[in-house]
């Protein structure tokens, strides 16, 4: 029996057809695909074809939803390859439609300036209750384990439909197993976990939780501040500055357990309110 993380990784996978057109392994799941996995295949996929750098930037469209159990082909186009920095295009498809397009970003290591803002005070993960667990007890929703432990450091306030409060969240995140020590698996691993969280965070203020309302990630962009293995505890701090006309925007951080910086997120979303 493989773990949640193993399969997860497995699933990630892309086949290459020719030297540019991939065709990822099929997800799986009920509903709409979830657009962190699309995200993330397509991170691997666009990462199979540069040499020697590393991941540090990618803007994302979520063009169509994608459906669950149909293979994803992804046909990337060689943008750039310079010296220092190489730019990559992929456009993913299903069923003959475009669903998904990412522009990646990739360097070679180079010495320069460094600051960063310093990691929010937050609990600790051990002991903190599960995600998971939080939302069987709040909505009677249970799914199958999931590939990633998710301890939320303020409990008392997920999942209480009705009740409105700031607009940020602080959650750990881990993988529930190993990553295989592959460079673009942890940095797909990074953008697969950045997908989560977000637009419920945007949520808050209205006192709506995930379900309450038709939601779905419009475009995604994310900056690595420097290579980093995803294989303990980070720390995912969300905020939502801003939201109107149906749409929210979100911004995320994610930290290592010693407040290192490893990446920036943002995210706008569709959000429209049930009707009466």
């Amino acid at each position: 029996m493989s773990t949640p993380v193993e399969e997860l990784v497995h699933r990630l996978q892309v086949e290459a057809l020719d030297s540019d057109l991939f065709v990822g392994n099929e997800a799986r799941g009920k509903g709409r695909l979830f657009g962190g996995f699309v995200a993330a295949q397509a991170t691997v996929a666009v990462g199979r074809t540069v040499d020697g750098s590393d991941l540090h930037s990618l803007h994302a469209y979520f063009l169509r939803p994608g459906s669950y159990g149909r293979p994803i082909r992804y046909v990337v186009d060689r943008i750039r390859d310079g010296r220092t920095y190489t730019t990559r295009r992929v456009v993913a498809f299903q069923g003959g439609e475009a669903i998904f397009n990412l522009s990646a970003s990739f360097t070679r290591p180079e010495e320069g300036i460094s600051h960063q803002d310093p990691m929010p005070d937050v609990p600790r993960p051990d002991g903190l209750p599960d995600w998971e667990d939080l939302r069987e007890e709040r909505m009677g929703v249970r799914g199958a384990k999931s590939a990633l432990d998710v301890r939320a450091c303020e409990p008392d306030e997920e999942f209480r439909p009705g009740v409105t409060r700031a607009p940020y969240r602080h959650v750990w995140i881990r993988p529930r197993g190993v990553v295989p020590d592959d460079p673009i698996l942890h940095a797909a691993m990074f953008v697969y976990s950045s997908d989560r969280m977000l637009l419920s965070t945007a949520l808050l203020p209205h006192g709506l939780v995930m379900g309450q309302a038709r939601n779905a990630s419009l475009d995604h962009a994310m900056h690595f501040h420097q290579p980093h293995r995803f294989d303990g505890w980070v720390l995912y701090a969300a905020e939502s500055p801003a939201a109107h006309g149906g749409r929210g925007l979100t911004r995320g951080a994610m930290y290592s357990e010693d407040g290192t910086r490893i990446a920036s997120v943002t995210q706008e979303g569709l959000i429209r309110k049930p009707r009466e």
